[in-house]
This record gives C-alpha cells, sequence and structure tokens, in this order.
C-alpha cells in the first residue's frame, strides 16, 4: 500500500465534514440492517402502531434504539428492569426478548388507550408472563417499588414518559437502580429544542417557541440534563442517538 496516498486521501475525505458521516435516513437504515435483527413481531408490533396509530406513530422507541438496549440489556445480564412510559409496547417486548424467563419488566403508563395492543403482541412473542404492565403514575409507583424494599435491585431501568417529570423519575430511580445498572433517558434533544439557545432570534429557531406545553416539557429536559451534566453521584453520556438518549451509571 502506497502509505502517502492514503494519507493524502484520508486529508481529502477529512476537509469534508471534518471527515464525519452525515446520519442521513439512508446511513439510520444501513446501521440497522447491519445489527441485531429486529423480531419478528418487533416489526408486526412497529407496522400496528405506524397503521392503528398513525398520529403518534413518532412516540415508538426507534429499532435502532431497540438493537442498543438489546445489547446492553444481554451485556448487563439483566433479569429485573423498568419501562417508565410503555406506550404501544415496543421497548418492554424489546426489554423480555432481552431477559431469561424468569426475568421481569415493570411497564408503567399512565394511559390505558394502547393496551390491548400490548397484550396482544406480547402474547404473540411469548413474553407475556415476563411483563407486568402496571396502570398508575409513574412517580407514585416508583415510590412504591422503594416502600417495598426493591431499592437497589434493578439491572436497567428506561425512561419515555411526561420530560417535565424526567427529574422525579431520576432521583427515584437512582435508588432503585443496582450499583453497575444502567438507567437510559430518551428525548433529551426532543428535536433539537434543548440545544438552542432558549433566548434566540434566529429565525430558524422559532420553531422551538410559542407552544407552551412544548415548552414545558424542554424545560423539564434542560433542567434533567444540567443537573446529570454535574452529578458527582454518577458517571453519565450523552448520545446523539435518535432523538438523544443519555445514560447514568451510579458511582
Amino acid at each position: 500500500m502506497d502509505t502517502e496516498i492514503f494519507k493524502q486521501h484520508l486529508k481529502k475525505l477529512y476537509s469534508i465534514n471534518n471527515g464525519k458521516v452525515v446520519v442521513t435516513n439512508e446511513i439510520l437504515k444501513f446501521t440497522q440492517n447491519h445489527s441485531e435483527p429486529l423480531n419478528q413481531v418487533q416489526k408486526d408490533l412497529i407496522n400496528y402502531t405506524n397503521t392503528n396509530f398513525e398520529s403518534n406513530s413518532y412516540m415508538l422507541t426507534e429499532g435502532n434504539q431497540n438493537q442498543f438496549f438489546t445489547l446492553l440489556l444481554k451485556v448487563l445480564n439483566a433479569k429485573k428492569v423498568i419501562d417508565v412510559g410503555v406506550y404501544t409496547g415496543l421497548s418492554s417486548l424489546s426489554f423480555a426478548l432481552s431477559i431469561p424467563d424468569d426475568g421481569i419488566v415493570i411497564g408503567i403508563d399512565c394511559s390505558r388507550d394502547y393496551e390491548e395492543c400490548c397484550h396482544l403482541h406480547w402474547k404473540k412473542a411469548n413474553v407475556d408472563h415476563k411483563i407486568n404492565l402496571v396502570i398508575d403514575n409513574a412517580k407514585n409507583h416508583l415510590q412504591k417499588l422503594i416502600d417495598n424494599g426493591e431499592s437497589g435491585t434493578f439491572d436497567f431501568i428506561f425512561i419515555d414518559a411526561n420530560k417535565d417529570s424526567y427529574d422525579d423519575y431520576y432521583e427515584l430511580s437512582l435508588k432503585l437502580i443496582r450499583k453497575g445498572g444502567i438507567i437510559a433517558f430518551d428525548n433529551v434533544l426532543f428535536f433539537g429544542a434543548t440545544t438552542v439557545d432558549q433566548n434566540s432570534k434566529k429565525p430558524e429557531d422559532q420553531i422551538f417557541f410559542g407552544c407552551p406545553p412544548f415548552q414545558k416539557q424542554v424545560d423539564g429536559l434542560l433542567v434533567l440534563n444540567e443537573k446529570i451534566s454535574k452529578d458527582e453521584r454518577v458517571i453519565k453520556v450523552m448520545l446523539p442517538l435518535s432523538d438523544g438518549i443519555t445514560l447514568v451509571t451510579k458511582k
């Protein structure tokens, strides 16, 4: 190999976007196709959600996230998982497929709107016996688990619910997660809204402002992101995967 020609070619490539790959839909599809394949029931559930709940289908945990979490749970040898924000059941399904037959996923959601869809696909995948769906306020149920003596016993906790309550979920989850376990927060970038100067006057940033319910969610995420970045109790990493994921583990 001609080393000098190779080096010059690398310099040219590096001059384009600082040598970084621009993550397009095609790149995402490529990475998903070269990762652990989704179970057929996972695919069926995605299609079912997109067909029957089209207006809210953006709430689905994305395919590459499920592949990532599958690997994490295997590395953790996870048996006890909490899923805060179940929606149509894809994340809980993915977790249940990744843990042993005697493992448990506690799925917490405040709505019964998608309960039938959840049980239909969990049963179809033969993992319904591993998932306990709790219809309750998440803060209430996390506290119940603490009161029941389950602090420090969970291997993985996934939080994808009301963003304005993320800080409360964080503090409760820190009590429930074992040392060496992982807490994952979804949507920490929130369409890019958390990265924008909240006083920005740029025209391209104005889409993030002017909607109080949206701003309430953004404010909750801003509090959490800043808090975790300075929290000496945990080791943390924020990843630009999908809509942004933060992973933390207790020191």
